[in-house]
């Protein structure tokens, strides 16, 4: 099964193969989304005082094996093959402006996973050393899921004369996702690469995928891009 027919879900079952995503290098981009040490950085096991705190770190493991192991490998990967080209890589994450974050956005404000309080100097904020960004590189800095809806983005794609927006990153179900439909509805092209992204859990990684393919955006894994760029 290639990625023409892979990540369907019930609305795309017999909808014919898609084309192949214009993947001009002048109009191409590579987004990076929100690959932050907040998101990397563990306490000792052994630290946590409860059962229940110890079974919810445990349930976290996957995760990590899975940035540590794939996701960040490839997207280090496809960041050195887009540079040796001379393609645009920018980078999206989330940070506040204020110390006490009151310029957060509702969401972040909720108790729970997404109350996130990263003001944009601090060490939690910044993106995974293996994954910095290097010379004039664009960072946008956001307190919403999306990178387009919080920032000058569109804007900057716009004066960049970016047409496909290559997206990766975390959390696949929420501000990758959050991005891919901005900028579908924007009328940007989209590719996600499947093998640079994570969710949570592998299934809510796998059926965000599905949610969002074809419609939003082409689902595709780092080779199936190399082979269509010949990279």
């Amino acid at each position: 099964m290639n990625w023409k027919t892979r990540n369907r879900s019930f609305y795309y079952a017999l909808a014919p193969e898609p084309d192949d995503p214009e993947l001009n290098p002048a109009t191409t981009a590579l987004l990076v989304i929100d690959v932050q040490n907040t998101y990397l950085e563990r306490p000792d096991r052994a630290s946590l005082a409860s059962e229940a705190e110890r079974v919810h770190y445990d349930g976290w493991t996957p995760f990590h094996e899975r940035m540590h192991g794939t996701v960040i490998p490839n997207i280090a990967d496809v960041l050195a093959l887009f540079r040796a080209k001379g393609i645009e890589c920018l980078f999206a994450r989330i940070a506040c402006r204020t110390q006490d974050g009151r310029d957060r956005s509702l969401s972040q404000k909720k108790p729970g996973f997404n109350n996130l309080l990263l003001p944009k100097d601090e060490h939690a904020s910044q993106i995974v050393p293996a994954l910095a960004p290097q010379g004039d590189e664009i960072t946008v800095i956001k307190t919403t899921d999306s990178a387009l809806t919080g920032t000058n983005l569109r804007l900057i794609l716009a004066n960049l004369g970016i047409r496909t927006v290559i997206c990766v990153g975390i959390f696949t179900d929420q501000c990758v996702s959050s991005t891919v439909r901005s900028l579908a509805d924007e009328s940007f092209d989209v590719v996600v690469l499947e093998d640079c992204c994570a969710a949570a859990t592998d299934n809510l990684h796998a059926r965000e995928l599905e949610i969002i393919n074809m419609i939003y955006c082409n689902v595709m894994a780092l080779d199936d891009l190399k082979s269509l760029m010949k990279l």
